[in-house]
């Protein structure tokens, strides 16, 4: 069974380019290590301190494989890294979820 990971992002509303530039370093990142990214998401009008990722996988076991390999990833644990550092992202929410319909 697929499942697709949806990650909310509670971000610092002033620091929404660094949160760019850390979801653009993820595109090649996330299919290296084993996901299927379908995107990242920014606040375009409303709410300007939410955004959300959507990656799937093809089990909750792919999942934990890929995020072992993102701790051994160098350009990966830089991002965490340039994240951490730059405090702009606020809070994470992870929820995993199964298609029910196309």
């Amino acid at each position: 069974m697929t499942i697709t990971v949806f990650i909310r992002y509670q971000l610092d509303p002033f620091k929404r380019a660094m949160f760019e530039e850390y979801a653009r370093r993820w595109l090649t990142i996330i299919p290296r290590c084993g996901g299927d990214l379908i995107g990242y998401w920014m606040p375009h009008e409303g709410t300007n301190n939410i955004a959300s990722a959507l990656i799937s996988f093809d089990s909750l076991a792919a999942y934990e494989n890929y995020r072992a390999r993102l701790r051994t990833d160098s350009e990966s644990m830089a991002n965490f890294n340039f994240a951490e550092e730059n405090r702009f992202i606020l809070a994470e929410e992870r929820t995993f979820l199964r298609q029910v319909a196309a």
